[in-house]
């Protein structure tokens, strides 16, 4: 058995913060911002948290799945930014959602989380452990930003995605998937659950930090690599893959990985522009955008690669 994507959904709060605004925040400006990055605006939460945001997505991928929320088994809840630690993001989607009948849990691979999640629900439909499996990606970064920090709050908006996995009969294609503990310190977040010592500490020890030449050296040597084992894995050949669905970091990024692929940039659709770097939730958002624009026909054939703090990676090839 395989878990096919029957549904998807996502979300994103309406708050926009655009490259203008945050000339008037930091010193930059959007010239400069679109030149690196490719980014534009991002949505930021006002309102809504990283439980709402990830419940809205969920009812749009059961919608567009067809599923009710009693069918569905297991839920995988992928971030690292979510205004609860217990109980968990995924018990507290599960309760809105009304799934009784679902186990839930979440993981933290930060950008790479959702094709994580992706993997482990694959793995649990394989085993033949559960059918129905609804995945989700869902980030407030905004919590976690230095907003007097050029080099990262000009990067990263909130938002969130979700997938409606079922199992059906099909081939299984094993994922690619690395880490590197000893590079970690290029992308690194303390937790605001800290002991007595570090109570008298300023807040600034506990945003979001990054090297991002070293992320940028890192994701277009190693994503080209394993998109090109995972393809090789699956017994495709590059021309055959009709998207290269890649986690939504910085344009720059994306076009690398096109070029070292020999592969044309058409085949590797981009929405950061709008949104920044949404970390978990980029992949599900862009895979959601396409679903709803049509772009995605039965029997394509597809690429997820993600790659972000850990610093972890990896890559899937799958079938629509």
């Amino acid at each position: 058995m395989v878990g096919k994507i029957c549904g998807t959904g996502s979300y994103v709060p309406e708050h926009i913060l655009d490259n203008h605004d945050l000339s008037r925040i930091v010193d930059t400006n959007d010239e400069w911002i679109q030149a690196r990055t490719g980014i534009i605006r991002r949505h930021i939460i006002e309102e809504d948290t990283t439980v709402s945001m990830a419940v809205y997505a969920s009812k749009e991928a059961l919608e567009d799945s067809g599923t009710a929320a009693e069918e569905l088994d297991l839920i995988l809840v992928s971030t690292f930014t979510s205004q609860v630690l217990l109980p968990c993001t995924a018990c507290e989607v599960q309760k809105e959602l009304g799934a009784v009948n679902a186990t839930g849990f979440d993981l933290n691979a930060a950008c790479t989380g959702f094709l994580f999640a992706y993997n482990t629900a694959q793995a649990y439909i394989h085993a033949g452990i559960y059918k129905t499996i609804l995945i989700i990606g869902a980030e407030s970064l905004s919590n976690v930003v230095n907003w007097k920090d050029r080099g990262t709050c000009i990067l990263f908006g909130d938002g969130a995605g979700a997938c409606v996995m079922k199992a059906q009969q099909g081939e299984f294609y094993r994922p690619i998937t690395c880490s590197a503990g000893t590079l970690g310190n290029a992308l690194t977040c303390k937790s605001r659950c800290c002991n007595a010592q570090d109570s008298e500490r300023d807040d600034v020890d506990f945003f979001m930090k990054m090297d991002g030449q070293a992320v940028f050296k890192f994701a277009v040597r190693r994503v080209p690599e394993v998109i090109l084992e995972a393809v090789d894995e699956a017994g495709i050949k590059l021309p055959q893959i009709d998207y290269f669905i890649l986690h939504q970091a910085n344009k720059r990024i994306v076009e690398a990985v096109a070029k070292r692929l020999g592969e044309d940039i058409n085949k590797f659709p981009m929405n950061m522009e709008e949104y920044g770097n949404t970390s978990s939730a980029s992949i599900p958002i862009l895979l959601d955008e396409m679903n709803k624009k049509g772009m995605l026909k039965e029997g394509n054939k597809l690429v997820m690669a993600g790659f972000g703090a850990g610093l972890s990676w990896g890559a899937i090839y799958l079938e629509w």
